[in-house]
């Protein structure tokens, strides 16, 4: 059975009354992780990640009606994960920049004292440089290392044009290369 079927599936079940807990538990336990890790390397801390998961999950429930199978299922969720996490991290940012303090070094800090943090100093510095980009490059660059998704799945993820993502990407990829290559990067404030 391929993605597609299995997709179908799902929907199948939620769309029936007698079978749509059982398409919520499956659609939950197909996508959870994909949707945690796709927020949790936006959002670093892992108690707002969770946060953030359960009002996504929430979002594709409430609209599980309008999705008309014009994309995968996990590309659509990918998207509603996607615009929730982006909305979050700007309404968050622009909280904190109010009180004259960085976003990024609040979020670089709280990844350097998560216990569930395991990379090392490399990692660290990895980590610290992908804060420096804007947030949607950030997603960008994510889902393309990290995910391994072609940049045809994040332009539909997205609502972007290849071209432009690639060069965000090339761009991206350019400034961790730096960053990475700076010797005191790290000890940086």
């Amino acid at each position: 059975m391929d993605i597609k079927d299995n997709e179908n599936n799902i929907l199948k079940l939620i769309k029936h009354s007698s079978t749509r807990e059982r398409g919520y538990a499956l659609l939950v336990n197909k996508y959870s992780q994909m949707v945690y890790w796709q927020v949790r390397r936006m959002v670093i801390s892992h108690e707002d990640t969770d946060d953030l998961v359960q009002e996504i999950f929430i979002k594709v429930f409430e609209n599980i009606e309008g999705f008309h199978n014009e994309s995968k299922l996990s590309t659509w969720i990918y998207r509603i994960a996607y615009n929730h996490t982006i909305n979050y991290l700007k309404s968050k940012a622009n909280k904190i920049s109010k009180n004259n303090s960085s976003f990024e070094q609040e979020m670089f800090e709280n990844l350097k004292s998560d216990a569930l943090f395991d990379g090392g100093e490399i990692e660290l510095k990895l980590q610290k440089a992908i804060l420096t980009l804007p947030i949607k490059q950030r997603a960008v660059f994510q889902m393309r290392y990290y995910d391994e998704l072609s940049f045809s799945q994040i332009a539909e993820i997205t609502k972007t044009t290849e071209g432009a993502l690639k060069a965000s990407y090339h761009i991206a990829s350019k400034k961790i290369e730096e960053l990475m290559l700076n010797e005191d990067f790290l000890q940086q404030n």
